[in-house]
């Protein structure tokens, strides 16, 4: 199975795959509005404004495994997201980026390896994956990489359809 035949559900509860978004370049971040990271989110809307005709997708997938950052329901962090940060980008429900339950979608995106070369689990909120138009993982930046640093904006400039 590839990153595109992943089933995922939107935040408003529909099911679908990734194959919605085969041959645009994405960019998957598990998010939470709770944390001291959250003004990403600005960041992450700007890629969106700046890559989004050019056929980049930003992904948002809400997390509350790392100290209970996204404690909201579906209805509650959609409601933030777009009054706070004005995110019109794909938001998906809750989901777990590590441990037993893991979503399949990260059990794909951990298998890469970041600048250091580690690989394995998501170490925080705001860990983010560029996805080729093909459904290959190209990059993997940690929690600290603001989403419009130079080291992301290559990446996803080089790997745009």
């Amino acid at each position: 199975m590839g990153i595109h035949d992943i089933s995922v559900r939107t935040i408003d509860g529909q099911d679908t795959t990734l194959a919605a978004y085969k041959g645009q370049a994405l960019f998957v971040v598990n998010v939470a509005s709770r944390c001291g990271f959250t003004p990403q989110y600005e960041g992450l809307q700007q890629l969106q404004e700046r890559f989004g005709d050019r056929g980049l997708t930003v992904l948002g997938f809400p997390c509350n495994q790392f100290a209970g950052q996204e404690p909201g329901s579906h209805e509650e962090i959609k409601e933030f997201c777009s009054m706070t940060y004005g995110v019109n980008f794909p938001l998906f429900e809750k989901i777990d980026v590590n441990g037993d339950d893991r979503h399949p979608l990260y059990a794909e995106l951990t298998a890469q390896e970041d600048a250091d070369g580690r690989a394995g689990d998501v170490q925080w909120n705001f860990e983010k994956f560029v996805v080729s138009p093909q459904g290959s993982v190209v990059g993997r930046f940690r929690t600290q990489v603001i989403p419009t640093s130079d080291e992301v904006l290559s990446t996803i400039e080089k790997h745009l359809p």
